[in-house]
């Protein structure tokens, strides 16, 4: 089936040929072919539907690569803080553990009444002291200190401290 092409207007009056091809020209018109044709024809710059179409589906293709690489960049920044979150979680409920054992001691009567001797706040028969801000520190064999505790070692063999005891302080 032959392409019909539309005519090209001209300024200049239709001429009537008696040949239906326009094959005789005449002297002033210029020659046509009748197996060429126009340019009118040819699509523009190459651009067909089956191109376009071909260029339209790339670029939809790539957009929905895009967008799902972008969900899931998203996915997986939501995991991590989600494990971040858990992990945060984990230590805080080590703290309040920590934090009710604590509650939970403070609430005992001895702790309860340690704390109140510290204010002078013993029992009957105790008798309330401190210690100066400026009082010195108590010599290493002061009564009660690690060096006098019993099972301390000692620098001394017991046969002496018999022989001390029995006999008094050699000189």
């Amino acid at each position: 089936m032959p392409r019909r092409t539309p005519h090209r207007p001209t300024d200049e009056p239709a001429q009537a040929s008696a040949d239906p091809m326009g094959t005789s020209a005449g002297a002033d018109a210029p020659a046509s072919r009748p197996s060429e044709p126009g340019l009118n024809a040819l699509p523009i710059a190459g651009i067909t539907r089956r191109r376009l179409s071909m260029v339209v589906g790339g670029l939809l293709a790539i957009w929905i690569v895009v967008v799902f690489a972008r969900q899931v960049s998203e996915a997986a920044a939501a995991t991590s803080r989600a494990e971040s979150m858990v992990a945060s979680n984990a230590g805080e409920k080590a703290d309040i553990d920590s934090l009710e054992q604590e509650l939970a001691r403070i609430q005992e009567p001895r702790y309860i009444l340690q704390q109140a001797r510290g204010y002078g706040l013993g029992g009957a028969h105790e008798i309330p002291f401190t210690l100066g801000a400026g009082a010195p520190p108590l010599p290493a064999d002061a009564p009660g200190s690690a060096g006098r505790r019993v099972g301390a070692p000692t620098a001394v063999s017991p046969l002496e401290r018999w022989l001390t005891i029995l006999f008094g302080p050699g000189g």
